[in-house]
């Protein structure tokens, strides 16, 4: 027996004469309310409960909710609803899904900001019983508006969709029907070809197990617009500040980023290079960027790519065939905006034969949309922000110099080595191993013999490094001889790394 999300009859025939009373908002909101409703239905002839059980009508025949007895019985037409909102609400009626309202009376109608799924009455019901609406809601409600809005059933095709985890095809259906045009129209056509291969009878079970697997990856995103709200530049310096010491210039330039997006609320037309010596902190930067953004983000280590497959995925004719790396980080991020951190992307001059990996990531670093053979689709790429780092951004191709805005990291000088090592890497380790920082105490002089013994070193890992020993030393000590506390000093120094 197949596993089916939903249980329920089959919809009535379409009669001819469809009346749609509704009125169509465009609403970007997240989070509904009485003042902005999901719907509103007409209350002219009596005012409803704040929770109103009963069903929605086929939307072939007309625009209208059908009330219980419970709750007054009769009809009440909708007069405005959400454009997000059209499928899922038709979806409801046509398979008549019981469902109760919680609403709230206004001067513009019966204003209903939530709905839930109920079984009462012998109406079909949801084997996910209310989990799979609200989930559907919640999805709908982070969806931006679709661009193209045609009243009631406007697709003459059959249109099919997805589930919580969505991998059945009876799930995929049910979302691509309550979804509607809120997915972007290029997906939403994949979609319909592949679910057609998944359930057609005419080709290779194989083939049918490739189309089910690629619209579960991509039914599965979170496919947003690439509108972003405004980020608080005090909130975004905080954080650089506390992920980050010095580095003001780099700061700056991207506070500069920031307020970019503020103005346009949409990502600058280039990422961010950040190239410097090994040790100084350049993924710091991007999951600092990536946390101020308040976006999820992945990371792709080019150094360790070495065929353009692995990152544009191979072709479904093959048994083992599966989705590139790329378009894993969209399925792990769950969403289609997202930070993109290219790590040591100098090292990535070199692959199999002539091809470069590296190259792979122009149509990516355009926003003009990747294409993965595996899914066979072009993915929007405008919510993606790429940040890559590099130690010498000389050993980088020019195309792809040309799609960055290079932001050099200097090393830090020896006294900000010695302010990061007293200030930041000791006190964190120390908190970490349950010391005190009067058990574990660094003289002036002992921070001057650590410097100067990594002198010939970039960064500060060696630091970090110098950081544990310390910490790990004077824990020994105070376990082992039961001393109080431990200082170092200049000569202790030379005597522990040395």
């Amino acid at each position: 027996m197949k596993n089916r999300v939903f249980d329920f009859n089959a919809a009535p025939a379409s009669p001819e004469g469809a009346v749609c009373t509704y009125e169509i908002v465009k609403s970007s909101m997240s989070v509904p309310s009485p003042q902005s409703p999901l719907l509103v239905l007409s209350c002219s002839e009596k005012e409803h409960p704040h929770h109103s059980y009963g069903v929605f009508t086929n939307q072939q025949v007309r625009t209208s909710f059908e009330f219980q007895e419970g709750s007054g019985g009769g009809k009440a037409d909708i007069l405005k609803i959400d454009a997000r909102f059209i499928s899922l609400v038709a979806w409801l009626g046509e398979h008549h899904i019981s469902v109760c309202l919680s609403g709230q009376t206004t001067p513009e109608g019966y204003a209903v900001y939530k709905i839930r799924e109920m079984a009462f009455g012998g109406g079909t019901k949801l084997s996910a019983e209310d989990g799979f609406l609200q989930f559907m809601i919640g999805r709908l409600l982070a969806s931006a508006p679709p661009k193209d809005i045609t009243p009631a059933s406007e697709d003459d095709e059959e249109e099919d969709g997805d589930s919580m985890k969505l991998t059945s095809l009876q799930s995929i259906t049910d979302f691509m029907d309550c979804a509607g045009r809120t997915l972007p129209d290029n997906i939403r056509l994949w979609a319909r070809r592949n679910l057609s291969v998944a359930k057609s009878s005419e080709v290779s079970a194989e083939e049918r197990r490739h189309a089910q697997r690629a619209l579960s990856v991509m039914m599965n995103i979170q496919w947003k617009n690439d509108y972003f709200a405004s980020i608080d530049p005090v909130e975004a310096r905080r954080i650089l500040d506390e992920e980050l010491y010095g580095l003001e210039k780099v700061k700056q330039r991207i506070m500069e980023t920031i307020i970019q997006i503020n103005r346009t609320h949409t990502l600058p037309s280039y990422g961010l290079l950040l190239a410097g010596p090994a040790g100084t902190g350049k993924s710091q930067i991007a999951y600092a960027v990536a946390r101020i953004l308040k976006l999820p983000w992945t990371t792709l280590d080019m150094s360790s790519i070495n065929d353009p497959e692995q990152l544009t995925g191979s072709p479904r004719v093959y048994a083992n065939a599966k989705p590139g790396i790329i378009m894993e980080a969209f399925s792990m991020a769950g969403e289609s905006n997202l930070v993109f951190i290219i790590n040591e992307l100098d090292k990535a001059a070199s692959g199999k034969g002539s091809a470069n990996p590296a190259d792979v990531l122009l149509t990516l670093l355009d926003n003009l949309g990747f294409t993965d053979n595996y899914m066979e689709c072009m993915i929007p790429t405008s919510g993606v922000y790429p940040i890559a780092t590099a130690n010498d951004k000389n050993a980088i191709s020019a195309p792809l110099m040309s799609r960055f805005a290079v932001i050099d990291i200097p090393d830090y000088s020896e006294e900000e080595k010695k302010i990061i090592l007293s200030r930041f890497a000791l006190p964190k380790v120390l908190k970490r191993i349950g010391l005190r920082s009067g058990e574990c105490i660094v003289t002036d002089e002992a921070l001057d013999a650590i410097v100067e013994t990594f002198r010939g070193t970039t960064g500060i890992r060696d630091l970090e490094q110098a950081a544990e020993h310390l910490a790990a030393n004077a824990l020994y000590r105070i376990e082992v001889d039961h001393v109080p506390s431990v200082e170092f000093n200049a000569e202790m120094i030379k005597e522990l790394f040395l």
